[in-house]
Order: structure tokens, then sequence, then C-alpha cells
């Protein structure tokens, strides 16, 4: 596997991959890395020639210095568990090396990002749509891997794709999760023992939420019984649960039928921020 640390770098080994024909696949991570990253990294190796993973902590998508400052940074060991999984290249640059000036170009993705995460997160989504267009022209991969757990994250990037041309196949793999059910995140690794205790939590609640949906119940009635299941976590603070359109993202009060729902939150626990997700089918 090899190293690379420059846009430079980059360019010329996905040129250089490009020119003999092979297929390249690109797996954009911020780091930390868990089998939900190895899983797309297996998927790309397993369809594509070259598989490039990123390592950036991206600083223009974090709206709170705490969280970009305490985001878990292990590159030695990321790297070794890549090349196993089928990596053949890391693109591992530097914050100078990726804003050698700061951006200016703002991206506005609408009312696609004017709820959950872009509502309580203002201009985060400005910062993914920068850098995922940095990583997009450096390694001009065919196919672009991304995780379903940041469910907004891939609706928003697909729309990046669309309008601006983007000239590769978006491939989205559903949550990886834990035995008990907690969705996997870098995050994770700042759980205190027993804020990991009640994480799963979570998902319990999300589940519950989806046999709600299932049965008819409003989107205010669902919300309400979310926020009702958790206020009894200790050291929980409940941020957002919406209650979606899986496509538009827009919320959705009644009249599910024949449509695909999400169920988005976001929880501060234990001072970690956790985001899950799950996507219900309605007849």
């Amino acid at each position: 596997m090899e190293i690379l640390t420059t846009a430079a770098a980059l360019q010329a080994y996905t040129e250089n991959c490009r020119r003999t024909g092979q297929q390249i696949g690109l797996v954009p991570t911020m780091g930390a890395l868990h089998e939900g990253h190895l899983q797309l990294v297996r998927a790309a190796a397993a369809e594509c020639d070259v598989v490039i993973a990123s390592i950036f902590v991206n600083p223009t998508q974090f709206n709170n210095p705490d969280d970009f400052r305490l985001y878990p940074r292990l590159p030695e060991a990321d790297a070794v568990m890549l090349a196993p999984a089928g990596c053949t290249a890391l693109f591992l640059p530097s914050v100078a090396e990726m804003y050698p000036r700061p951006a200016v170009v703002q991206f506005d993705f609408g009312a696609l990002e004017r709820v959950m995460e872009g509502e309580h997160r203002p201009g985060h989504f400005n910062g993914v749509a920068t850098v995922v267009s940095k990583l997009f022209h450096l390694s001009r991969p065919h196919r672009a891997y991304f995780g379903q757990k940041d469910f907004q994250q891939v609706a928003i990037v697909r729309q990046l794709i669309s309008d601006l041309t983007f000239d590769l196949e978006l491939v989205a793999f559903p949550t990886v999760r834990e035995p008990d059910g907690l969705a996997m995140s870098s995050r994770n690794r700042r759980l205190s023992p027993e804020a990991r205790a009640q994480a799963p939590r979570l998902y319990e609640c999300l589940q519950a939420a989806a046999q709600f949906v299932r049965a008819g119940q409003t989107g205010p009635a669902v919300q309400a019984a979310v926020r009702g299941h958790l206020a009894a976590v200790p050291d929980l603070e409940l941020e957002y649960i919406a209650v979606a359109d899986a496509d538009t993202l827009q919320p959705l009060t009644e009249n599910y039928t024949g449509r695909s729902v999400v169920l988005c939150l976001a929880a501060h626990l234990g001072g970690v921020r956790l985001i899950d997700n799950v996507v219900v089918g309605v007849e």
C-alpha cells in the first residue's frame, strides 16, 4: 500500500491508473477506522482495480472547535488496518495541503440542508461538499463509497455529484452496528464506560419509532414518544429526532403510505455527539 501525502502525488498516482485502464474506488474517511470503514474498503476492492482511502479530519465541516480538537486521530493504526482490507493507496494530507488558501466558494443545497444536521450544524455541509469536491477532483474515482449512517451526508453528496456532473458512481452501504445495536462511529471511542452502556438505547428507540410509523402514528406523536423514551437515559441530551421523507429529507407528519420514511436522530451522550437513523418502508 502506497502512502501519499500531497495533492500532486495523488493526482499523479490516479492519472497513471486511469492511463492503464484501471477502475478507481475512493473511500473518504476522517480516520479512527472501524469495521464500517473497512467494509467500504473491501467492497471497493471487490469492484475496483485500485482502492484509495483518504484520512483527513476536515476542519471546515466542524462548527464546534472542541469537537474538531477532540476528534480521534490514529493514522498509524489506521494504515495497518487498511492494507489487509484491500486498500492500495492511502491519501494522508495535512490541512495546509488540502487548504493552501481559505476556500471562498460556498455550497448551498437548499431544502436538503435546512433540516437535521444542516439545521443544527450551520456550515457543516458546505465544509463536507468542499472537501469531497477536492477529493473527487484529485482522485478522479469511478466509484466513491460512503456509509449510510451519515444519511443526510449521502443525500448531499448525491446532489453534489448530480449538480456538478462528477463522472462517478456513488455507492452507499448500510450502517454497520456493534452486536448491541450501536452504530459504529469513530466518536464511540470517546464514550465513557457508563455512556457506552447506555448508547444502544438510541437504536432501540429508533426501532420502536419505526414500529410507530408502520402503525400510522403521526410524526409529532412519534417524536414525542422518542423524547419520552430517551428522557430516562442518564446524561443524554436529545438534539433532534426527525421523521422525514427518505428522498427529500423534508419532515412528514402523516400519510406515510407508499413512502420510504427515514427516522434520524442526534444526541449528546456524556458529552459525545452521536447520530443514527433507520429507514422504514411503508406500504
